[in-house]
């Protein structure tokens, strides 16, 4: 049997007994403090290093223990959490659950045998979660998120957002051409021009962002980096993209070259409004600047494959 390897975030309240019932457990084990959570920490989480996460926290609930709570869950979205507290109320610790612990766990009620059932009922359901997760949220062609993944993980990000007083950017793309590539070369060649588009903005964003395929040739992007600066504009991050696009195309010369078009508001997190709202809003402005594409491209003053962006903020 495998030795389970598991990261213990820790406030400032005492995890001696944590530690020790995990040492009679045969658990291999790693501290970090909650304001240590560098950038070590992280790549190992997003790698799968640890079976799991023990996050040890100071009760009454606080705000910021569920914000730690819900920044491991975007690190480590295939880790399952597991929290230790000292206080046995079950509206608080069903509380700990809906913001996405695998379980709540008392310190004082939990031993070496319960803590290591506890763990591996925790890993095969953070497992299950992910397979129906994927079945649901994925767009088949692209493997990109689908319209509900999208939906869905977009009001959570929202959530979080507002709780937190940040913002986000959310990006409506447009693959221009798409009708021609179908007309021209074909269903197969369109496909694989949508796969492509995929790759690069999966490549472009941070694994913390939301990636989505909206139908047809339209995608949106929620860039969600919350330990990130957000910028006065959108423009430094579609321009990583065009360029990531522009290397493709002159690396697949003989295909027909990629081109996207673009709109970009920014979140604000004190504004009430929907995720349909700002959809709408994104995309308005992503015609706007297609449109304007179009038109320059018709002067005979067009730049090939770049998308025109302009972007705008709420």
């Amino acid at each position: 049997m495998f030795r389970l390897h598991v990261l213990l975030v820790k406030d400032d309240s005492d995890t001696r007994h944590v530690q020790r019932i995990a040492k009679e457990a045969g658990l291999s084990m790693k501290i970090c403090a909650v304001d240590a959570l560098d950038g070590t920490i992280q790549r190992a989480l997003k790698n799968g290093i640890f079976d799991a996460v023990l996050l040890n926290l100071f009760l009454p609930l606080s705000r910021q223990g569920l914000d730690i709570l819900s920044r491991l869950n975007q690190r480590a979205p295939d880790t399952p959490i597991l929290v230790f507290t000292d206080c046995d109320d079950d509206e608080t610790t069903l509380q700990f659950v809906r913001e996405g612990a695998q379980d709540c766990l008392i310190k004082d009620a939990c031993d070496a045998r319960l803590l290591i059932r506890a763990i591996r009922y925790a890993i095969e359901r953070n497992s299950m979660q992910a397979t129906l997760r994927a079945l649901c949220l994925l767009d088949d062609l692209t493997g990109v998120y689908n319209r509900r993944g999208f939906t869905t993980l977009a009001q959570h990000q929202m959530q979080i957002a507002r709780r937190r007083q940040i913002g986000f950017f959310l990006i409506f793309i447009d693959l221009d051409g798409m009708k021609q590539i179908n007309d021209n070369s074909g269903h197969v060649a369109g496909d694989q021009a949508l796969i492509a588009i995929s790759q690069l903005l999966a490549f472009t964003f941070r694994g913390s962002d939301i990636v989505a395929r909206m139908g047809g040739d339209e995608f949106a992007v929620i860039a969600c980096d919350n330990d990130a600066f957000i910028p006065d504009s959108a423009a430094p991050i579609i321009a990583r993209l065009e360029n990531a696009i522009e290397r493709h195309n002159k690396r697949h010369f003989d295909e027909t070259p990629l081109s996207i078009s673009c709109g970009a508001i920014l979140f604000d997190p004190d504004e009430n409004k929907t995720l349909e709202q700002m959809l709408k809003e994104a995309d308005d402005i992503m015609y706007a600047n297609k449109r304007q594409k179009k038109n320059v491209s018709a002067s005979g003053t067009g730049t090939g494959a770049n998308s025109g962006v302009t972007p705008r903020m709420l």
